[in-house]
């Protein structure tokens, strides 16, 4: 039972931060015990690095999106381009679903 900082970032999410203080089972120096409890919390203002993903792909996903509304508003001349970025969407949903999960398989893990 050693002590650790907890990062909690803005979105709800955390990590594990530095080492603070060994408990009475481990005396050997520079090894904990294994049982990891909080210090304290540092609160971060920024969201977490799946996030941050998650964001970027959602922005490139609308973006996409814009693309194709503005093809077809000139009249769909551009139907090589409009079915690439069909198929960018299709990609990018697949990538922000696998996000998805794996943050929410972080949380459960707990």
């Amino acid at each position: 039972m050693c002590f650790f900082d907890q990062h909690r970032f803005a979105c709800g999410d955390w990590k594990w931060g530095h080492f603070r203080q060994h408990c009475n089972r481990e005396y050997r120096t520079g090894e904990t015990c294994g049982m990891k409890l909080i210090m304290q919390t540092v609160p971060v203002s920024q969201k977490c690095k799946l996030c941050d993903k998650i964001d970027t792909k959602q922005r490139r996903r609308l973006a996409e999106e814009d693309r194709i509304s503005r093809w077809n508003r000139e009249g769909g001349r551009f139907r090589a381009s409009i079915d690439r970025s069909y198929d960018m969407i299709k990609s990018l949903d697949r990538e922000i679903y696998d996000l998805r999960n794996e943050r929410m398989r972080k949380l459960q893990a707990i």
